[in-house]
Parts: structure tokens; C-alpha cells; sequence
């Protein structure tokens, strides 16, 4: 599935074949269509295709060239179009100081207009920047107070210019020029920004993607991005288009917006299978979004919270077998959205039953606490179930840990997980400690007591799960 998060399909340049054009691209799996418009007219049109066409849905606004000619009535117009079925989004709105279609203080006082419609009517913006970049970030930064959502639509700006954007709690999208061959400068700004705020777009017709560069653009060549961003966020395409779909659904409420949905068991990220099987955990972590938003690349992994309804192993070898053949996996982890070792039987059951049907190998994420969580050593348990622990070690004493982590077990928690990585590093075939990149953190402290330890060290990257 695919979102196409800005395009243009009511301009001319689809009148000969717009149905032949949606056909495509819900062959090439786009399920919504974000249909932006640029005035009065195009809103209007945008708004009959979203009747007409169940994927399409509909931004109305006046694009900056357009501020200086249009009227009082105009505006009048678009705000009363912003209440109508199927309206999920204002603009395209923004500065564009390239060709001064429209003087500078026209562009900010209708975008101005824009923000303030936005939120009077609790709808994310479609953002327009060329060339503006200091004053649209100043004219935002005026409403910062206030709840402000949208997207700054087709990116081409700095490192330091997407942060800020995401300080401000901002998406960004970025359409076909990602992939030209001399984009390396634009590659290098995509990496900067969280793969959980990325969207993407065609912006149609224009901008096509490197393998249709120089002809019109349409919603079916949302297709021909995914390579490089996967290969950006060393993602599969798939990840891509479920996570950026994710996305998508939640700004702009697409569809049914995002239910509630059973937490998955087995779930796919990269070429690699991953087993949630409770969401319980001894710690808090400070770092730790899992009580605020159960999602990990785009699967949703909340679980009921009675462990009398956790999944059972017989529910666990059943959901790893609706996903194939567990031979054609790099890997399987044990890792979900809480600590695997708070169900130790259901561990052995399932790798077990892994190791009979041919599994690579098996990992285990774990905050190293499962000596205290099962009243008992339980490395040598898992000796010939398991390939592979990684464990979250997060800081290099007990008090930082505890400040860190919050612990159940207090003080105890992190001399257990030395514990646990020693006698770790004794049965199993690769062990690693882990701690999250958060600022401040003595990493290289952390990686002493791994080489003291004789296990591999590992620093994962700060709020970025999976």
C-alpha cells in the first residue's frame, strides 16, 4: 500500500486520460491519493474528483504565486471548501520568493490565513518553501504555542532546516528528485530525518522520478522512489511503503484513520521476522515511546495487558507460520514492545519449534533482568534454542541505570544484568551489550565493561525502534 501525499491530477494535463491515470496507480498499490489544490478553481476540482474517486482525497488553498491576485471573495471561498466531505488538509500555502509572482508581505499575510484556518479547523498544512526558508520557519514559529500539524512538501532544504521543521513536530516529504544521480546533498538530508516522519509524493505532474525523468509525472511512479529511500533507512521497500502509508493515515486521517487493530504476534521488518509476545516489562525507560504509542515501523504491537491473554506458544507457532517459511528469514527475534523473558516457557516452546523447521538463526533482545524476573539462572535453559542475545546494558552503574530505567527490581536490576551477560557470554555463540545513544550517556564507559565482559558492544540509535 502507498499514499501519494501531494499531487495535481485536476490540472490540464490530465484531461485526455485522468481515469487511465488513477487505474494505474492503484495498480501500482496506491491506496490514497492526497489531491492538493492551488485556488479557487483547482480546489473546487480537487473536491469533485475526492466525490468521484473513493482513494482521492482533498487539500484546498491558494498557492503563494496566487497571493497578490486573489480577493477577499476568494479567500472567503476556500474557507468555506475546507468544510466539505473529504477535506483532509489546507494549502499547497507557504513563500515562494523565486519568481515573485506575488509580493513577499502578500505571501505571509495569506499564509498567515492559511495556519490560522488550519487550526480553527484542526487540519494539518501542505507547506510551500523556495527560496523563503527564514521567514516561512519565523512566520510558523509564531503559532508554536498552538497545535500545529502538516508537512513541508517536496523538500529540498538543509540538514539544519529539517530539524528544525521536526522540532516543530512537522512531516517532511520528498518527491522524484531524490533519486537523480547528482542528489547526493538531498540523500544526505533524508537520512536525517526519522523514517516515522517521512511521507512520501509525486507532487504530479511535475518532478518525475529519475526512471521517467523528462516526462509528465503521475501518482503510479510513487513506485520508483521506494528503492533509494530503502536503501537510505537500510529498510526493505516494503518497510518503506507500510511505514510512510502509516504515516500518512495518522496526518491526514485517510480512510477510516487508525484503528485499533489486534497487536501482531510475527511481524516483518527487513528480511528479518520478530516475535512480540508480551508487552509486560520490569523497566520505565525514560527513552522508551511503548506506553505512549505501541508502533514499530508501521506494525502495530499492542497486546492485551491481562497476561492471562498473551499469546500462548501454540498462538506464536501459528502466527510464524502465516508469514512463511521461517528458512527464508535472515533471522528471528524475540523482540516486541516488551521484555521476552517475562514468558521464558513460551521462549523455549517456540525456539524450539523454530529450530525444527530450519530457522538461520534465532536472536534474543533482552533487558538482561530475566535472573530476577524467573527467581533463577536461565542462560543455560536457552543453550542450543538460542544463537544470538543482545542485551540492553544502557548505562555503566546502578544509579544512572536506575534514573534511566526506573527498574522494578531497583538496585538489584543492574548487577543481575552483569550478571546475566557473563554467564551469557559463557553458553551462547555471540553476545552483545547494547545501550540507546541518549545524550549525555557515557558510551565508551558502557563499552569497557563490555571488552571486560568479552562480549561485542553495540550503541542503537536514539528513538529509533526497529
Amino acid at each position: 500500500m502507498l499514499v501519494d501525499t501531494h499531487a495535481h491530477i485536476n490540472f490540464p494535463d490530465y484531461n485526455k486520460d485522468l481515469k487511465e491515470v488513477i487505474s494505474r496507480a492503484v495498480a501500482e498499490g496506491v491506496e490514497y491519493l492526497v489531491e492538493v489544490g492551488t485556488d479557487v478553481p483547482s480546489s473546487k476540482r480537487v473536491l469533485k474528483l475526492a466525490q468521484e474517486f473513493p482513494l482521492i482525497y482533498a487539500s484546498v488553498g491558494i498557492h503563494p504565486h496566487g497571493a497578490t491576485p486573489s480577493t477577499e471573495k476568494d479567500w472567503q471561498e476556500i474557507k468555506a471548501l475546507a468544510r466539505g466531505h473529504k477535506v483532509v488538509a489546507i494549502g499547497e500555502t507557504g513563500l515562494d520568493y523565486h519568481y515573485n509572482y506575488s509580493t513577499k508581505e502578500d505571501q505571509q499575510r495569506l499564509f498567515e490565513r492559511h495556519i490560522e484556518l488550519a487550526l480553527e479547523l484542526d487540519l494539518p498544512l501542505i507547506i510551500h518553501n523556495r527560496e523563503a526558508t527564514e521567514d516561512c520557519l519565523d512566520i510558523l514559529k509564531k503559532f508554536s504555542g498552538r497545535p500545529l500539524k502538516g508537512t513541508f512538501h517536496c523538500f529540498s532544504g538543509s540538514k539544519e532546516t529539517a530539524k528544525e521543521c521536526l522540532g516543530m513536530g512537522l512531516y517532511i516529504s520528498f518527491a522524484g528528485p531524490v533519486t537523480f544521480p547528482n542528489a547526493n546533498r538531498l540523500r544526505e538530508v533524508v537520512k536525517t530525518v526519522p523514517v516515522e516522519r517521512l511521507l512520501l509524493e509525486t507532487d504530479s505532474p511535475f518532478l518525475s522520478p529519475q526512471p521517467r525523468r523528462g516526462r509528465r509525472n503521475e501518482p503510479a511512479y510513487l513506485r520508483y522512489v521506494l528503492p533509494t529511500f530503502a536503501q537510505l533507512y537500510g529498510l526493505s521497500e516494503d518497510d518503506i511503503a507500510r511505514i510512510t502509508t502509516f504515516n500518512a493515515i495518522g496526518l491526514f486521517g485517510l480512510g477510516n484513520g487508525q484503528k485499533n487493530q489486534n497487536g501482531r504476534i510475527a511481524y516483518k521488518i527487513r528480511n528479518s521476522l520478530y516475535l512480540n509476545i508480551t508487552n509486560r516489562c520490569p523497566n520505565s525507560c525514560s527513552f522508551c515511546p511503548r506506553e505512549d504509542s505501541p508502533y514499530v515501523k508501521g506494525h502495530y504491537l499492542g497486546l492485551d495487558p491481562d497476561p492471562d491473554k498473551e499469546p500462548s506458544a501454540r498462538e506464536v507457532i501459528d502466527s510464524i507460520e502465516d508469514m512463511g517459511d521461517v528458512g527464508g528469514y535472515d533471522e528471528v527475534v524475540f523482540c516486541g514492545y516488551g521484555e521476552p523473558t517475562e514468558r521464558l516457557g513460551v521462549i523455549k516452546t517456540v525456539a524450539k519449534f523454530l529450530r525444527e523447521k530450519g530457522a538461520k538463526k534465532i536472536r534474543l533482545n533482552t533487558n538482561g533482568q530475566g535472573d530476577l524476573i524467573n527467581g533463577r539462572p536461565i542462560s543455560r535453559e536457552l543453550d542450543g534454542l538460542i544463537d544470538s542475545i543482545y542485551i540492553s546494558l544502557n548505562s555503566a552503574n546502578s544509579e544512572e541505570y536506575k534514573a534511566l530505567c526506573s527498574p522494578k527490581y531497583g538496585d538489584s536490576a543492574h548487577s543481575a544484568i552483569l550478571n546475566f551477560a557473563r554467564t551469557a557470554g559463557e553458553t551462547f555463540p555471540e553476545v552483545t551489550l547494547s545501550v540507546v545513544g541518549v545524550p549525555g550517556l557515557d558510551t565508551e564507559a558502557c563499552r569497557q565493561i563490555a571488552r571486560k565482559l568479552g562480549v561485542g558492544f553495540r550503541i542503537r540509535s536514539y528513538n529509533n525502534l526497529g
